[in-house]
Parts: C-alpha cells; structure tokens; sequence
C-alpha cells in the first residue's frame, strides 16, 4: 500500500502564496488534491496523471496549480493569492487500482 506524506502547509496572510508537498512511497499513476474546509465536506481541488496535465475544480483555476516531480514521486500544489476561504486541511490522495489513498492532511490557515 502506498505511503503519502504530505508536508509545507502553515499560516499565511490573504494575498500570499505557499506550496504543499506530498511523498509518495512508490510510484503512482493518477494523484491529486483535495481541501475540507472547517465544518464542511472534503472537496476536490484538482487531479494530475503521471505525464499529464493537472485538472483543476472551478475555484482553483488561476489560482492553484498541481504539477509532479515522478524521478521523486513527489507531487506539489502551488497556492497563489490565497484568500481566507481557502482556510482548510489539503490532502493528497493516490489512486491505487480501485482504493484511493490518503495523506496525512496538512493544515492551512490563510489570515485576514
């Protein structure tokens, strides 16, 4: 079963930037994003095949960008003008036949 770790989420003010940064233990196909902001269910930020493009849902368009690093196994999502809303637990997930795997979550808080 694949390991993801996920690490570089922290506090950040409206407007800045941050990047996450999840290890996987193995090399996988089809990896992602998703975000559960406080009190509200998890939602998909966005997906990126390996060798492929990212695919992004609708609020992170412009903002968020997924890319990988597969000599590493290594994906990254990049955060750029965050706003308060986007105050959540980011996790990265890997699909792994038909089982999706978890990372840890890692928390961002984005301050007024």
């Amino acid at each position: 079963q694949v390991q993801l770790v996920e690490s570089g989420g922290g506090v950040v003010p409206e407007g800045g930037s941050l990047r996450l940064a999840c290890a996987a233990s193995e090399r996988i196909n089809v990896m992602g994003w998703s975000r559960q902001p406080p009190g509200a269910q998890r939602v998909l930020v966005g997906t990126i095949p390996r060798g492929g493009s990212a695919i992004y849902s609708e609020f992170a368009k412009g903002r968020f960008f997924i890319s990988r690093d597969n000599n590493n196994n290594t994906m990254f999502l990049q955060m750029n003008n965050l706003k308060s809303e986007d105050t959540a637990v980011y996790y990265c997930y890997a699909l792994e036949g038909d089982n999706v795997r978890w990372g840890q979550g890692a928390q961002v808080t984005v301050s007024q």
